[in-house]
C-alpha cells in the first residue's frame, strides 16, 4: 500500500498544527460558530444529534494493522469502545468530544491517517473495489490510479469550495461493480480499447440522496495519461456552472440534467481541451512511481486445494458453508480473499470494536502481510490469505464474532447510523436492522433466498443506499413519527453485474414493528414465484413491480 513520504508526512503535520491552534481560538471564543463551521468540517467533524461525529479517511479502503490498532486505541481513549465502518470506506466515531478532535488527529497522523477533505464540500475519498489487485479478472490494479486522485485532489486550491461534496469511485473488473461507479459523480471506468490499450471509460452525474440518478457516459474513451486532465475539466465545468443557491440543486448530477448530457460533454471537453497538455497530465515517470507502492507481497509458492483444505472442508460442514460464501479465488495459486462480515446479530451494521480491531490487526499480521481493506458493504477484507491456513483463520474470526457466513445475503446489509446518532435522520435505522437480523436468524433459509442487498437509510440523504437496495428501506417522518417506506428493484452493479438501477416504492410507509412481518410477505412472494436459480433482484425485473405491491398490500379492489 502506499507510504508516505517525508513531504506527505509535514503536509499532514501542518494541518493538524494549524486546526489545533484553530481550535483553541473557538474554545477561547477568538472564532465564532460561523467562522468554524467550514474549520471542522474541513477536518472531518460534524456535529450529530448527541456529540460530534469525526469521519477518517481510509482511501480507496487500504489499512495496515497498525493503522487499525491506532484507530482501535482512538476508540477506547476518546470515544465508547467501537468504530463505525461506512459504505464510503471510512471510519467514523460518533462519540469524541469537539475538544479532543485536534489530539486523536495528532495521534492518527503518526500511522499516517487524517480526515482531510471527509467532509465539506470538496472532493471526497475515492473508493474503488476491496478486491483491488488480487482477483486474476480485473484488467488492472485501480488502486494505483485511486492514489494518483488522492494525491492530485488533496488541498487542490481550486476544488476546495465546490457547490456540493463531490465523489469519485474507480472500477476495473468488466462485467461486475462492486464501487458503485454509476452513482458516484464521477465514475471512472478502467478498461482496454479495440487495440488493446489502457484507458477509462467516464460517468457523470449519478448520485443518490433527494434526487437519485443513474450516471452518463461522458466519454467510451479516454488515454491513460489524460485521467487528471479530464477530471479537472469535468469539475471546472461543473465549479463554474453548478448551483450555490440550493444545497439541494447543487450536485453535478443537477448540473447534467439541466444542461443535458450532449451540452455538458461540449463544456467538458472544450475546457479539456485548453488544460489537456497542462503539468496535470500524467506522465509514464509518475504511474510507475505511484504504481511501485502497489507490488504483490512476498508470495510463498504453493498449489491450490492443499491437503489441509480438502480435509477441513470435508470434516467440517460450518468452515465449508464459511468457505463457499465468505471466501473468493484469488489470482495468486493458493492464496484466497477473505472477507470479515461485521454484521453478528445484536451489533449495527458496520459497527466494530476496539477489542475485535486489535484482534483483526494480529489477524492481518498473522494471516495477510498486515494489510487489510474496508468495504462499500461495510465488511472488512484479508486480501492474501494461504488457503492452507483458511481454517485456522476461521477459527480465530468465529471466536471474534466476525465469521458469519452471510456475505451478499439478506442480513448482510447496509445500514446508516440514522436517528440514534444523525441530526438530519428521519428515523432509526439500527432497530430495524436489528429486528430483521432476529426475524431472519437462520442460515438455511438465507443460502436458499440467496443474495440479497438490503439497504436502509434514515433519511432521504441516502447514506445507507436504499435507493439501490434490491430492497431499500427508507425512514420516514409522519407528524414526529417514525415510519419506513420500502422500495424494491434497486441495484448498484455489484458482484455479478454492471448494470445500476434505481428501486421502485413499493406503496405507503409502514410502523416500525411491522418490518419484520412486510419484508417477510416480500421474500414469501419471492419463493413462491422465482425460478430454479433465479436471483431476487431477476424474480423482481421478471415478475414486474406490481405482483410485489399485491403481495404485501393486497389486490385493489
Amino acid at each position: 500500500m502506499y507510504v508516505y513520504d517525508k513531504h506527505d508526512q509535514q503536509l499532514l503535520n501542518e494541518r493538524v498544527a494549524q486546526f489545533r491552534w484553530q481550535m483553541e481560538r473557538y474554545l477561547a471564543g477568538k472564532i465564532g460558530e460561523d467562522e468554524f463551521l467550514p474549520l471542522r468540517l474541513q477536518n472531518g467533524i460534524y456535529v450529530q444529534r448527541y456529540a460530534p461525529m469525526l469521519r477518517v479517511a481510509v482511501p480507496y479502503g487500504a489499512l495496515n494493522a497498525t493503522q487499525l490498532r491506532a484507530l482501535a486505541q482512538v476508540a477506547r481513549d476518546y470515544d465508547k469502545g467501537y468504530a463505525h465502518f461506512s459504505t464510503r470506506q471510512n471510519v467514523q466515531f460518533n462519540w469524541p468530544a469537539l475538544e479532543d478532535c485536534p489530539q486523536i488527529l495528532a495521534d492518527l497522523a503518526e500511522v499516517q491517517m487524517h480526515a482531510v477533505q471527509t467532509s465539506g464540500n470538496c472532493i471526497r475519498n475515492t473508493t474503488t473495489d476491496e478486491y483491488a489487485g488480487v482477483i486474476a479478472e480485473e484488467i488492472t490494479d485501480p488502486r494505483p490510479y485511486c492514489e494518483i486522485i488522492r494525491q492530485w485532489s488533496t488541498f487542490h486550491p481550486e476544488f476546495a469550495y465546490l457547490p456540493r461534496k463531490f465523489k469519485i469511485a474507480v472500477n476495473a473488473v468488466p462485467g461486475a461493480d462492486r464501487a458503485a461507479i454509476q452513482v458516484h459523480d464521477i465514475g471512472v471506468n478502467i478498461i482496454r480499447n479495440d487495440q488493446g490499450e489502457l484507458g477509462y471509460r467516464i460517468l457523470v452525474g449519478g448520485g443518490l440522496g433527494r434526487t437519485p440518478i443513474i450516471g452518463t457516459e461522458i466519454r467510451s474513451f479516454l488515454a491513460e495519461e489524460d485521467l487528471l486532465t479530464y477530471l479537472e475539466a469535468v469539475i471546472r465545468v461543473y465549479n463554474q456552472f453548478g448551483r450555490r443557491d440550493n444545497k439541494y440543486k447543487a450536485r453535478i448530477k443537477i448540473l447534467v440534467k439541466a444542461l443535458g448530457v450532449e451540452r455538458m460533454q461540449e463544456l467538458v471537453e472544450a475546457e479539456w481541451q485548453r488544460i489537456r497538455h497542462s503539468d496535470s497530465r500524467l506522465t509514464r515517470e509518475e504511474l510507475e512511481r505511484v504504481a511501485a507502492h502497489f507490488t504483490a507481497p512476498d508470495y510463498t509458492p504453493l498449489t491450490d486445494e492443499p491437503q489441509e483444505l480438502v480435509s477441513a472442508r470435508a470434516a467440517n460442514p460450518a468452515f465449508a458453508r464459511w468457505l463457499g460464501r465468505n471466501v473468493r479465488q484469488h489470482k495468486q495459486a493458493g492464496y484466497a480473499v477473505v472477507t470479515l462480515t461485521l454484521k453478528q446479530k445484536g451489533t449495527a451494521p458496520g459497527d466494530v470494536t476496539a477489542e475485535q480491531m486489535d484482534s483483526v490487526a494480529t489477524l492481518a499480521d498473522r494471516y495477510s502481510f498486515g494489510e487489510l481493506r474496508s468495504t462499500h458493504q461495510q465488511n472488512l477484507v484479508l486480501a492474501d490469505v494461504e488457503q492452507r491456513e483458511l481454517f485456522n483463520l476461521w477459527q480465530e474470526a468465529k471466536a471474534l464474532g466476525l465469521a458469519t457466513p452471510t456475505l451478499g445475503l439478506l442480513t448482510d446489509m447496509i445500514c446508516c447510523p440514522g436517528g440514534d446518532f444523525c441530526a438530519l435522520a428521519n428515523a432509526k435505522s439500527i432497530p430495524v436492522a436489528e429486528a430483521i437480523q432476529v426475524r431472519f436468524d437462520d442460515l438455511d433459509y438465507l443460502h436458499d433466498l440467496g443474495e440479497i442487498d438490503l439497504n436502509i437509510s434514515g433519511c432521504m440523504n441516502a447514506c445507507g443506499h436504499h435507493h439501490v437496495g434490491n430492497i431499500g428501506v427508507l425512514g420516514v417522518d409522519k407528524k414526529g413519527e417514525e415510519f419506513y417506506q420500502i422500495s424494491l428493484g434497486g441495484s448498484c452493479g455489484g458482484e455479478h453485474s454492471e448494470e445500476a438501477s434505481l428501486g421502485k416504492i413499493l406503496g405507503p410507509s409502514f410502523a416500525r414493528d411491522q418490518m419484520p412481518d412486510v419484508i417477510a410477505r416480500i421474500l414469501d412472494f419471492y419463493v413462491a414465484q422465482r425460478s430454479d436459480g433465479e436471483s431476487f433482484l431477476e424474480a423482481y425485473r421478471r415478475l414486474g413491480h406490481t405482483p410485489f405491491k399485491e403481495a404485501v398490500y393486497g389486490k385493489a379492489d
